[in-house]
This record gives structure tokens, sequence and C-alpha cells, in this order.
């Protein structure tokens, strides 16, 4: 049996191959950095808290902390963090102001999702809580708006994404720029806001992608010797 290489099939079917490793190389890594994040976010999620300092340094270190911190919210401002569903059901996150008793400033705390229709903050007046009390949940780094984010709109307070900046200008208040906190709390007064808005079932299929790309480049290989096969 001996083969008659044509020129052009075997320039695109190359390029066509090397297209194909290259992505299930890259699904390989992407597999390995799912892996490393998975594990990152269940050891710190479920460590005994830690208190928050007042001016963090290491922000990697700090993602997916679980901490606590003391102080009072500002209910007088609220920022609405919108297209957030819990169950099915649409809604969005309510974001406070928090100010600190340690003099570590004011922190921006994601409190949790309410319904559209416990928008407005005097529909959950028992959840407006204004005596000093502890927050534990989980800090997040601020990533900033995706390419597909649209653009927030402080106007009508519909924000897609965490903003400290924009969010400082309009309250007052100066917010640290890398960080906020999710809000562990899951018995509020009233039942809104719903707290502990964070899942650990984070879904790794990078594996099954790589075994499907390199799967496609193996099967071009047949079928390009299979088509340049003569028969002695």
């Amino acid at each position: 049996m001996s083969f008659n290489f044509k020129l052009w099939p075997t320039i695109i079917t190359s390029i066509m191959f090397i297209v194909l490793v290259a992505l299930g190389s890259w699904q390989v890594q992407r597999l390995n950095w799912k892996n490393e994040l998975i594990t990152k976010i269940q050891t710190r999620s479920t460590e005994e808290p830690v208190l928050l300092a007042n001016h963090p340094v290491n922000m990697e270190e700090l993602e997916f902390q679980r901490v606590n911190v003391r102080g009072r919210f500002d209910h007088s401002i609220e920022f609405h963090l919108v297209n957030r569903s819990l169950n099915g059901n649409p809604g969005l996150h309510i974001i406070t102001p928090f100010l600190r008793s340690d003099k570590g400033g004011v922190l921006l705390v994601n409190r949790g999702w309410v319904p559209f229709e416990k928008k407005n903050a005097k529909s959950r007046r028992e959840g407006l809580v204004a005596d000093e009390l502890e927050l534990n949940g989980i800090i997040r780094l601020i990533k900033g708006p995706g390419a597909f984010t649209p653009m927030n709109d402080p106007g009508t307070n519909h924000w897609f994404f965490i903003d400290p900046v924009a969010k400082s200008k309009i309250s007052g208040y100066s917010f640290p720029n890398g960080y906020y906190l999710l809000d562990g709390n899951v018995e509020v007064p009233g039942g809104f806001p719903v707290g502990h808005q964070w899942t650990l079932d984070i879904r790794n299929d990078h594996l099954q992608y790589a075994i499907t790309w390199y799967s496609l480049a193996l099967a071009l290989l047949v079928i390009f010797f299979v088509y340049h096969r003569q028969k002695n």
C-alpha cells in the first residue's frame, strides 16, 4: 500500500490538524486552571472565618476567604445589581455600604437576593437592621465588566457589575477598589435579602472538550490517509 499526497489537501489538513491540537491543548490548560480554582474556592470558603484586615495587601490570597467584620449598614444607600436569579426566580442583588467598626473604612457588601417586588427598601423594612452587627461572608475580587456586559446605569440604579469608583461618587463613601464582601447571612429579619449567594458547584467540562478536539484531530488524520491511499 502506498500514498499519493496532494499539495492542497495536505496543506489544508496540516493547518486544521494544528488548530485542533492547539484547541485541545488550550482545554487542558483550562482544565488545570479550573481544578485549581475549584480547590481554592472549596478550601477557603469552608475554612473557619478570619478577621478581615483593615487594609488587606495580598488580594489573591484574600479571594474566596471566609471572613468576619463588625459594623453597621447604611441602608439609606442601596445599589441594585440586576439580572440575578435564585432557584429560577428573577430578581436582583442588594449592594449596601457597611461602615466598619474597626476604622477599616466602608465596605461594599452584597447582602443577597430579592425578587423584583422587594426592590424598594420600604417593602422589606424588617431587613434594614440598624444595629451594629457582625458579618460572616466571603471576599470576592472586583473583576470589572465582561466583553458582553451591559453598561451600568447609575441614574436608574441599574448595575450590571461592581464599580466602586462610580458608587463612591454617588454615595460619598470611599470604597476599596479591589474587593467586596458576599454576605453569608441566611437568617435576615423578614427573610430578605437572601444571603449566602455563592455556590461551590462549579462545572468543569474541559476534559470532555479536550478529548473532543483531540479526537477530531485524530479523525482528520485517518480521513487524510484514507483519502490518499493507493491500492497496489
